[in-house]
Order: structure tokens, then C-alpha cells, then sequence
């Protein structure tokens, strides 16, 4: 088992956009009031008082979407100013991005995950549950202007599902070529959404890098990142590319992350609810840093029996969240 020092912060978890992999049509979402969300001061001070001295130094911000929480760039430079925040990074889906990179930026992120699962617009509005105009353009100028300001590495989500956006995965695998991108391919989790796409299913990684080799070949990457992609690149080409393979090859064993909710649920697993604790009503309770410590340490010890394998056996509550609740 991995050191566990990456933690992924859900910020809100309502979004602009409604992918159908992550809040399914016909979903009911309760989402979380105002005033059951982590301030910011209680957010970093689970962080300075709490995640910190107990390892953690590797911080992930995500929603929902993150860049629709109102205060982020304050928070961005609040975390990024801890003299241990070692790596920060934030998951977008980019549609806010090409008016807030720059500061996004000067306040100290420099790593960006965006959403982008296809290049056609009409794909685009499938996939995010949108029947009006076109919001493509906006995340592609989000990516653009992201580049532009220098993250590095950019890297594109990409979640591959059969006949809906799978025949493009190699012309955005050709965006690695000519840039410095990194495109993530993730195997589509059929989890709350079992009728989505009229149920077809997910195609393993290695399909997928098999489709790519036949066409310019493919080498394993030097670059490694703090996740579980296995890390591959086009020869000679500037970026690389990820497979994040969670259905056809379990990563438990290599998993360093734990996940906090927007309202202040620590879970161990992105896939498995057991175990978690309430943080935010401890907090708010007057709870003691130091028993806050301890809880979180608890299930830190805990964790090598909490993983995505258990999805099968059904003895556990597993899909009482959505994705988006969940924070990815």
C-alpha cells in the first residue's frame, strides 16, 4: 500500500454542466445548502490543523465544479501558501476557465485536470446533458488559455464510452503530438447509471492502446504523475498519454488518496462509503484538533480493507452519492 498523502477536496458540489456519466438523466440530485458547506476557514483549518501534520501534502480541488465556488482563487492561495502544500492541482470542466486561468495562476496552481471527452460539439452536448448551444467552444478556449498562461502539465480527461465518443480516441490522442498535453483516457464506470447510453458498457485501456499502437506505435513514458494512470507516449511526440483503468485493472493497492465532500464527509474510497466520518459536525461540535487527528488517522489505518474491489461482493453501501457528490 502507497504512503497516503493526496487528498481530493470536493469545493461545491453543484455544476454547470450535467454529464450523463456523472448526474444520469432522471437522477434526482439533493444538493448540499449553502450553509452545510465547509466554509473556508473551516476547510483550511482541517487542512493546516488536521490533514497536514497527519502526512497529507498533496491537495486536488474539485466539485462538482470547483471554479463555481465564489471565493476559489482566495482559497487556491491560501493552500498553495502552506509552507507543506507540496503539489496543488484543481479538475475543471473548463467551461469558466479562458476568464480565470491567469489568476487562477498568480495564486499558485499549476497543475490542471479539464474535462474534454470528445471534439465534436454535437457529441459535446450529449455527453453533458445540454439540448441548447454549444458550450464546446468555451471549454476548448478554456484549454487554450490555460497553455497559454503555462500549467504544465495540462492534462484533458477523456471518459471513453462505446458508440458514443470511443471512434474518436485517436484524434485526441494526436493532440499529444504537436503540444505539451497530457490526454487521460478513463475507462467509462457504469456506477448509478446503468441505462446510460442504452447500456454499452465500457471498453478496457488496453483496447484502446492497442487502437493507438497500430497506428504510430506506443513506448512507456518516463513522466509519472501522483495518480493511478499507467503513463504511455506516441513516439516522438511532446505529451503523453494516461490510462486510467479502474474496471479491467484494479489499482487498489497503488491508491495514495483519500476524499473530502464538500460538506465534510472523509471517505477512503472513491467507490465505497464504509467508513467514512463526518468532519464538518465534529468541527462545528467542538471537537479537538487532536481527536480530529485521531479520526482521520483511524481510518488512514482502515483504509487497505475499504477499496473499489468490494463494489462486487454488495456488502457494502456503495452508490448513495453521484459522482459529482462524490467529488471524482
Amino acid at each position: 500500500m502507497n504512503t497516503v498523502d493526496y487528498l481530493r477536496i470536493s469545493l461545491i458540489d453543484r455544476c454547470n454542466f450535467r454529464c450523463q456519466y456523472c448526474m444520469p438523466e432522471g437522477v434526482e440530485i439533493d444538493y448540499i445548502f449553502k450553509q452545510d458547506l465547509l466554509t473556508d476557514n473551516e476547510l483550511l483549518s482541517l487542512l493546516k490543523d488536521v490533514f497536514i501534520p497527519v502526512g497529507f501534502t498533496r491537495f486536488r480541488l474539485t466539485g462538482g465544479e470547483p471554479l463555481l465556488r465564489p471565493d476559489v482563487i482566495d482559497l487556491v492561495e491560501a493552500i498553495a501558501s502552506f509552507p507543506e502544500t507540496k503539489d496543488l492541482s484543481m479538475t475543471t470542466n473548463g467551461f469558466l476557465l479562458s476568464k480565470m486561468a491567469k489568476d487562477l495562476y498568480q495564486a499558485g496552481l499549476r497543475r490542471i485536470n479539464i474535462s474534454l471527452d470528445t471534439l465534436d460539439s454535437d457529441t459535446f452536448n450529449l455527453i453533458i446533458g445540454n439540448k441548447g448551444r454549444s458550450r464546446w467552444q468555451l471549454v476548448w478556449n478554456g484549454i487554450q488559455a490555460a497553455y497559454e498562461v503555462g500549467f504544465d502539465p495540462l492534462k484533458i480527461n477523456v471518459v471513453v464510452i462505446p458508440g458514443v465518443n470511443d471512434h474518436e480516441v485517436l484524434d485526441l490522442a494526436a493532440l499529444t503530438i504537436g503540444r505539451n498535453w497530457h490526454i487521460r483516457f478513463i475507462e467509462f464506470m457504469p456506477i448509478g447509471n446503468d441505462k446510460l447510453f442504452d447500456n454499452r458498457g465500457w471498453i478496457s485501456s488496453e483496447e484502446l492502446r492497442q487502437r493507438i499502437r497500430e497506428k504510430w506505435g506506443l513506448t512507456e513514458s518516463f513522466v509519472r504523475g501522483n495518480g493511478p494512470a499507467d503513463i504511455f507516449q506516441i513516439p516522438g511526440a511532446k505529451g503523453t498519454l494516461g490510462f486510467i483503468s479502474q474496471m479491467s485493472e484494479c489499482f487498489c493497492d497503488r491508491c495514495n488518496r483519500m476524499r473530502l465532500s464538500a460538506d465534510g464527509w472523509l471517505r477512503p474510497c472513491l467507490l465505497n462509503e464504509m467508513g467514512q466520518i463526518d468532519l464538518k459536525s465534529s468541527l462545528r461540535n467542538g471537537v479537538s484538533v487532536g481527536e480530529l487527528r485521531q479520526q482521520v488517522e483511524y481510518l488512514l489505518g482502515l483504509k487497505p480493507e475499504i477499496n473499489f474491489k468490494q463494489r462486487e461482493s454488495g456488502t457494502t453501501g456503495i452508490y448513495s452519492r453521484t459522482m459529482s457528490q462524490i467529488g471524482g
